[in-house]
């Protein structure tokens, strides 16, 4: 299993108990996601490249994860994420460079897995 995936599946289940614990912050935080990632200004995959970005930031394994498959779904090309990292990386200095690459592999992983043709 691959890194992305393995986030994944170690995530699932305590977020599905957390979820059942307290419904209505999940409930709130959905509404708030849905609102946010709605296109507008800026379009959806715009909003997920800056999202990879500030999870790089974060050195979120889980939202890494969670952006680098969204900007596979809105239609983010490989170059468009290695850029979005690229200024992740230089907003962050060293950390960027563990977490960018992380983001990137995460990234390719969801897109070898959309189009097994690809890569």
């Amino acid at each position: 299993m691959r890194h992305a995936h393995a986030v994944q599946d170690a995530l699932r289940e305590p977020s599905r108990a957390l979820r059942r614990a307290i419904p209505d912050v999940y409930d709130g935080y959905r509404q708030m996601h849905t609102a946010a990632y709605a296109a507008g200004a800026l379009d959806q995959k715009t909003k997920e490249l800056i999202a990879l970005a500030i999870a790089v930031s974060k050195e979120c394994d889980g939202c890494i994860v969670s952006h680098a498959r969204g900007a596979v779904r809105t239609g983010a090309t490989e170059s468009e994420v290695a850029e979005a990292l690229g200024v992740a990386i230089a907003m962050n200095g060293g950390p960027g460079t563990v977490y960018g690459p992380r983001a990137f592999a995460a990234f390719q992983e969801f897109a070898d897995e959309a189009d097994p043709h690809q890569g």
